[in-house]
């Protein structure tokens, strides 16, 4: 495959890169844009060195059969058409075409084959509190329909980007020195903090990420479910949790639920209470699968579950499931088989 990264100055970029890598992805050529700060900077992969270019109107993707976008919704949006205008797939991390009708919006794991329609040649990588989610519904969906799910999610600061992560660093340093925590990228102190924000405010009072688990987990899903989230800013540098209770149309029990769990492709069950174990993201960071623990019935409901989710927002919650969808193209879509 001719692969192209856009944005690959990014931690989702780099990640790219490492996943890539990691993955055996069969890159046949590799060509790398970015901003223009970005353009000529130089990154390795596989023992090459690849220059950043950079991307403007003009840039040529002639020949590119796959790319990944991570440089943020109006790039994408501005650079769509450039390209996939000569039959490039655009596999894109963003925010900007996610729920736009004729844009497949996929979870390899969950639905796979939405890939296979995409009329404007882009395909929408979901937000990673979803993904993780939809991943661990999946599975009991198929033993029972779900009405409804309550999330209240723990996202890392690595779900704001590199500089997320730094600022993370700075103020933790900066609060054992005995110093003002500098404040930047979040709307309060990180550091020895929770922020009940993760992005802006709807007029329902719910955020827009809040909002983005109820819609893309219909669409990904194909079905009426209703996702009520609060999402919660936390200072753990990598991996989402989410703690998840929601209500099935028939009861399910608990060794039918774990054996599904089980079985799932993508998920792995840490569930062990009499031992202490279970899910966390300081265990989880840098790993592939979403992880699941905790799981228990609902004390308030006959037909509810509660259980606990952890996944690597910057591996399965980006890069990861992309490139996995790149990887579902290539067994099942004609247009990439020799």
């Amino acid at each position: 495959m001719n692969i192209a990264i856009v944005g690959v100055s990014g931690a989702v970029g780099q990640e790219f890169l490492r996943v890539l890598d990691e993955q055996d992805f069969p890159v046949g050529s590799l060509r790398l844009f970015g901003s223009s700060r970005s353009a000529g900077r130089v990154y390795s992969f596989r023992g090459k060195e690849y220059e950043v270019e950079e991307l403007t109107e003009e840039s040529d993707f002639r020949g590119v059969d796959i790319a990944f976008t991570s440089a943020g919704a109006s790039t994408s949006k501005a650079y769509a058409d450039t390209i996939t205008r000569h039959g490039t797939v655009m596999i894109d991390n963003s925010s900007a075409f996610r729920m736009d009708k004729d844009v497949p919006l996929v979870v390899p794991e969950v639905n796979g084959a939405d890939a296979l329609d995409r009329p404007r040649n882009i395909i929408g990588n979901p937000n990673c509190t979803t993904i993780q989610m939809v991943v661990a519904l999946k599975p009991i969906e198929d033993l029972s329909h779900i009405r409804h799910v309550h999330v209240a999610t723990y996202q890392a600061a690595s779900g704001a980007g590199a500089s997320g992560m730094e600022e993370l660093q700075m103020q933790t340093r900066q609060l054992c020195e005995g110093e003002e925590p500098r404040i930047e990228k979040f709307s309060a102190q990180l550091a020895f903090n929770l922020i009940p924000q993760v992005d802006v405010f709807m007029e329902n009072a719910y955020t827009k990420e809040e909002m983005k688990m109820y819609h893309e987990t219909q669409k990904i899903m194909h079905s009426d479910i209703r996702v009520s989230a609060t999402c919660v800013r936390v200072p753990v540098m990598r991996a989402h949790s989410e703690a998840i209770w929601l209500e099935t149309e028939r009861p399910l029990g608990l060794d039918e639920v774990r054996r599904a769990f089980e079985n799932a492709d993508g998920l792995v069950v840490v569930d062990d209470p009499s031992r202490k174990e279970y899910p966390m993201p300081l265990d989880i960071a840098g790993k592939n699968p979403v992880y699941v623990g905790r799981l228990r019935k609902d004390l308030c409901d006959d037909c509810g579950l509660a259980f606990w989710v952890v996944g690597d927002q910057i591996k399965k919650g980006a890069a990861l499931n992309a490139v996995q969808i790149a990887k579902w193209l290539i067994a099942n879509d004609s247009q990439f088989k020799s």
